[in-house]
């Protein structure tokens, strides 16, 4: 080791879903949005003019700020935006979670939480799902430094009640509690409608998935305006500038057309609904998803091997290989094309297997 080694920090990083570049692939791997952003979105695109890269991005983002708290019916002062919802998180973690006490988050939920943790040197302890893979509302009702989940969680497409939501933070307003809702459009209620109510809860959501905007990487914050102030001035103690003029400019435009928002989230929740069916038909067991996404596994073939055959297929699905969930698939909903490519692959690889025994 060289001397220099003994002062890095070392940690576990999270390991993305695969991103191939292929012409003919299916990818439904990291759970993206099929369908193109809002029209709007294009037409800014080729409006855009390059001339102001030459400056600065406005710190505040007071555009995208003001097009939030109108779209979330919050005041400016309760929103804060960053470079995607991991960006958000990141910086929430390091503001809030400073206690010696342990942060509580699930065992099976996403996996940058204990990465973050190891990473700010916080103590964290996660709290085991039931049987069913459903958060127990219960094992949150004790000290800790902080409560954080997904809802719905993910990789296991569940939601929770937004009663159960609200017992949790109502047994934790000593600590900050984040409802992490990157997915919450798809079926879940959220906890937007809470913040007034408790001071301590800070609500995180997304444009990468039901806006179609990963690649622009845009996430936002709304609690208490404290809280928001807290986050800033971490925030701009080492980086003011943290999104791009382009990234300000498309999320404005993308918040102006509600009407194509809840089209393209419909078609998604419908191909969602058919794609249940279809996968119990061929033999999967899955949980009721509220997510862009199914959690599926099948009795009779490992799931590390049906996701190896699909790759070799050019169809790209999530493979987790972590304790309990190993025998489980993730599976993004694509289009109702993609979809049924995947349901005729199944179909034939249904076929081989039932020949062979």
């Amino acid at each position: 080791m060289r001397a220099w080694e003994t002062n890095v920090r070392r940690v576990i990083p999270y390991t993305p879903g695969d991103q191939p570049d292929r012409p003919k692939m299916i990818k439904l791997n990291t759970n993206e949005n099929p369908y193109p952003p809002a029209p709007g979105v294009e037409k800014a695109v080729r409006e855009f003019q390059t001339d102001c890269l030459r400056l600065y991005p406005d710190p505040k983002a007071s555009a995208l700020v003001e097009a939030l708290a109108e779209r979330c019916q919050v005041k400016k002062e309760q929103i804060f935006v960053g470079v995607g919802s991991d960006d958000v998180l990141a910086l929430a973690f390091m503001t809030f979670f400073n206690s010696e006490k342990p942060v509580l988050f699930p065992d099976i939920t996403y996996s940058f939480y204990p990465v973050w943790a190891e990473e700010f040197r916080i103590p964290y302890e996660t709290r085991a799902l039931d049987a069913h893979f459903r958060i127990v509302k219960e094992d949150y009702v004790q000290e800790n430094g902080g409560v954080i989940f997904p809802n719905p969680n993910a990789p296991t497409s569940l939601a929770m009640e937004i009663s159960e939501v609200e017992e949790i933070i109502r047994h934790n307003q000593d600590v900050v509690v984040i409802v992490d809702e990157a997915y919450v459009d798809f079926g879940a209620e959220s906890a937007v409608g809470l913040v007034d109510k408790y001071d301590n809860l800070l609500v995180v959501q997304t444009f990468s998935k039901s806006r179609s905007m990963a690649g622009m990487r845009i996430g936002f914050a709304i609690g208490n305006p404290l809280l928001i102030k807290y986050l800033n001035d971490v925030k701009y103690s080492f980086n003011s500038y943290t999104m791009s003029q382009l990234a300000l400019r498309l999320g404005t435009e993308a918040l102006r057309d509600e009407a194509y928002f809840q089209e393209t989230v419909a078609k998604i929740i419908k191909t969602r609904e058919q794609a249940k069916r279809r996968l119990a038909e061929l033999g999967f067991r899955l949980p009721d998803s509220s997510a862009n996404f199914l959690f599926v596994t099948h009795p009779e073939y490992p799931a590390k091997e049906l996701y190896e055959a699909l790759k070799k297929e050019d169809i790209y699905v999530r493979y987790f290989d972590a304790p309990r969930i190993d025998q489980y698939l993730r599976i993004t909903i694509g289009t109702d094309e993609q979809m049924e490519a995947l349901y005729a692959f199944l179909e034939r690889y249904e076929a081989l297997h039932r020949k062979e025994r």
